[in-house]
């Protein structure tokens, strides 16, 4: 069996707006929808059966993914490709989190 890779690509440069967020989605031919949680907020390990496309707005996320032993923490304009059926749990930074965050299919 295959392990699907998660990827991330990193922001570079002064954080983005959410308005140059929602155009990268654009191009991608993707519509975001946005959501936001509180300081510390949690997130129980679980799966989607569709590939999640996530940016950070504002604040700071750590995604934890215990299959691969791996956390990864997403700061403003980074980006996750979360491939579907991969068991991610969240923790939600100091000062809070807003996300902007698209599907595809696998079907």
């Amino acid at each position: 069996m295959r392990r699907s890779t998660v990827t991330v690509r990193r922001w570079t440069g002064p954080p983005p707006d959410e308005e140059t967020l929602r155009q990268i989605y654009a191009s991608e031919g993707l519509r975001p929808y946005g959501w936001s949680n509180g300081p510390h907020d949690v997130y129980a390990v679980h799966c989607h059966h569709y590939e999640k496309i996530l940016r950070v707005v504002r604040g700071m996320i750590r995604f934890d993914l215990p299959e691969q032993r791996e956390s990864i923490e997403l700061r403003p304009g980074d980006t996750m490709v979360l491939p579907a059926n991969v068991a991610h749990g969240a923790v939600v930074g100091p000062d809070g989190v807003a996300c902007l965050e698209a599907h595809r299919s696998t079907h």
